[in-house]
């Protein structure tokens, strides 16, 4: 049997690579002489720079950049291999990722991009010609003004004061936006942002309403994030003529895709449809008889550019049955039926706390894909006894 595993990370937990290392293991207690092909998958989010770097052969730079909460922290970018024009790859999740927001200080209000724009300017220093960002997994909600902030746009109150961009709560004050100084590399740099296409800043299902909460925010915080970004959105039209507020893409990273485009001149672009250009999935699904896939949640979200649904929907076109794996199923999960996953589980045995769940994520992830693997040769063997007795065709 030929297996392909390609799942996602599980945010704050295992990155794409562990996940898929667990799953091989798995399958492999079940059956050892199967041909099982990993396929890390990144969509924007931690692991995204480490991922594309090892895939094009590249190169990996450590830095030290601005947190999410305003302290300096570790952080890295990379330098593709294998391309004519030079290539950076940046994860804002390097910089302002959740993980990187403590859980006693996680308020989208007051978390900062700073860092995602100091990488930027990394990356410019290295003399790339293009810069693919990855947006996922963030802990910000401050319309990627931060890092707009950091490469020299200036942020005005209605006295032409500037100010010091430290949140998305500090985007209710801005009345004006200054790009005249921001850094002139950037005229002569193509920036392609992966993102999740179905996210918006504002409107119905605006980024602070469908994320805040998932960042930490409370009901009375979403409302202030949300007056927040009108505001911003109307201000950036002023100036540019954009509206970002319902512009796909706009919402992704807590509004970092509305602040990038807007300001420094980046092009969003769905995420699979640019990141499926260092990633040959096609051949490897042409090659396979079964598709695995994981993330750290399965919910009547994931069809909207979840990695489980977007490998599913590709594997349908090889006809191929697709099994995924998560650590909780949530509201709206049976939607994903409609969209090629066959079946889903948990990966929890038992009741647990989020913190139990982080500790034994890999083996109950090893322990889940080979729970799985059982199952599916019951069928196999099952579909073989029957049709031994001619009761199938």
């Amino acid at each position: 049997m030929r297996i392909l595993v390609v799942p996602s990370g599980f945010k704050e937990s295992l990155d794409a690579e562990q996940a898929a290392q667990c799953m091989r293991e798995g399958i492999m207690r079940v059956m050892p002489l199967a041909r099982v092909h990993t396929l890390p998958m990144v969509d924007g989010g931690e692991g995204f720079t480490k991922a594309l770097v090892k895939i094009t052969d590249g190169r990996l730079y450590e830095a030290e950049v601005t947190g999410p909460v305003g302290e300096k922290i570790p952080s890295h970018f990379g330098i593709l291999g294998q391309k004519q024009e030079k290539t950076a790859v940046i994860e804002m999740a390097a910089a302002a990722g959740l993980r990187l927001v403590p859980r006693n200080m996680r308020d989208p209000r007051k978390t900062t991009t700073h860092g995602v724009g100091e990488l930027i300017k990394l990356a410019l220093n290295k003399g790339v010609k293009r810069i693919l960002l990855g947006c996922g997994d963030s802990g910000t909600s401050d319309g990627g003004a931060g890092m707009a902030q950091a490469l020299g746009v200036k942020f005005l109150d209605t006295n032409g004061n500037e100010i010091h961009i430290e949140g998305g709560i500090s985007l209710t004050k801005v009345a004006h936006i200054d790009v005249s100084n921001v850094d002139p590399r950037l005229q002569h740099v193509q920036i392609d942002v992966a993102c999740n296409w179905f996210n918006k800043l504002c409107g119905e299902n605006g980024v602070a309403r469908v994320f805040g909460p998932q960042k930490g925010a409370t009901e009375e915080q979403v409302i202030e994030l949300e007056t927040a970004f009108n505001n911003y959105a109307s201000v950036i039209e002023n100036i540019t003529g954009i509206d970002v507020r319902e512009m796909p893409g706009s919402g992704a990273s807590g509004g970092l895709g509305a602040g990038i485009h807007a300001l420094i001149g980046a092009k969003l672009h769905p995420r699979y449809d640019i990141i499926m250009k260092y990633i040959d999935l096609d051949t490897l699904l042409a090659e396979s008889d079964l598709v695995f896939t994981a993330e750290g949640s399965i919910d009547f979200q994931t069809p909207r550019g979840k990695i489980p649904a977007e490998v599913a929907k590709r594997a349908k076109q090889y006809g191929l049955p697709v099994v995924a794996l998560a650590g909780t199923v949530g509201k709206g999960a049976r939607l994903n039926y409609d969209y090629g996953i066959d079946a889903y589980t948990s990966i929890l045995p038992m009741p647990s706390t989020l913190e139990e769940a982080f500790i034994h994520a890999e083996k109950w992830l090893r322990d889940c894909t080979e729970s799985a693997m059982r199952t599916i040769l019951v069928g196999y063997q099952l579909a073989s006894r029957l049709n031994t007795k001619g009761w199938v065709s």
